[in-house]
């Protein structure tokens, strides 16, 4: 009798996953200010800022966990630092994105004359995933794992901050402040917001303000982006909001 084979470990499909979860319990954690350790962003053992999805999924993390360490690492690193993972605490899957070479020798002996064998065709991408902790689960740690968090700038409700309105007012997108509802019209090329005032703390506002900016990236004369026709829950329209998103 044939033994079934364990499912093949899918790191994008678990990330995917979590995703749909936490969307399902009603949570966005990406919308929402928050301030770990001193840093805002995920940091590996060295003190290197995780990039791309992983610092998207770590913060996520963090928040949704309410861990007050910016610092990630993978069992051995830990070990290595004398420090033990408390029993219980679950990891967290990160991913690795890279591309490769392959040997132009290695695989001599199945061409054949008539085949073409570029140089991309020689190149292959390959995904890796390694699990984390963090420092927050692990034991033993030097302090300098756990800094004290700073202090979160406090700004007059409804009123501007300088140093950010003089950022998006460098941005050549036109913003037309009015209504109650926030969104990028392409075929006028502009971006509708609340006013200011409607906002009880003025960064929510900009990140409402960069989040619709970003959509406006996808117009001809910029980005050139489409994914086709976009209508509310459809693949098209997720992918722009994960661009906007990210």
């Amino acid at each position: 009798m044939a033994r079934s084979r364990t499912p093949k470990f899918d790191a994008s499909e678990v990330i995917t996953n979590e995703i749909i979860r936490i969307i399902e319990r009603g949570v966005l954690p990406w919308r929402k200010p928050w301030t770990a350790g001193g840093s805002s962003r995920p940091l590996r053992v060295g003190g290197e800022p995780y990039q791309g999805v992983n610092n998207f999924l770590l913060t996520m993390r963090t928040v949704m966990a309410g861990h007050s360490s910016p610092f990630w690492m993978t069992l051995p690193q830990a070990n290595a630092l004398d420090a033990k993972v408390r029993k219980g605490e679950k990891s967290s899957v990160v991913v690795y994105y890279g591309q490769s070479r392959k040997d132009a020798g290695a695989d001599e002996h199945d061409r054949s004359d008539g085949d073409d064998h570029s140089e991309e065709a020689r190149i292959f991408r390959f995904q890796k995933s390694y699990r984390v902790f963090n420092a927050c689960q692990i034991e033993g740690l030097p302090d300098s794992f756990y800094p004290d968090p700073e202090p979160a700038p406090e700004h007059p409700q409804s009123e501007p901050i300088p140093h950010m309105q003089a950022f998006f007012d460098a941005i050549d997108i036109t913003t037309v402040f009015t209504g109650t509802e926030a969104y990028y019209l392409p075929p006028v090329d502009k971006v509708y917001m609340p006013s200011i005032t409607r906002f009880q703390d003025p960064r929510n506002f900009y990140g409402v303000w960069a989040h619709e900016l970003a959509h406006a990236t996808k117009a001809p004369h910029r980005l050139n982006r489409d994914f086709g026709f976009s209508k509310f829950g459809n693949t098209s329209y997720a992918r722009e909001e994960i661009v906007a998103l990210s």
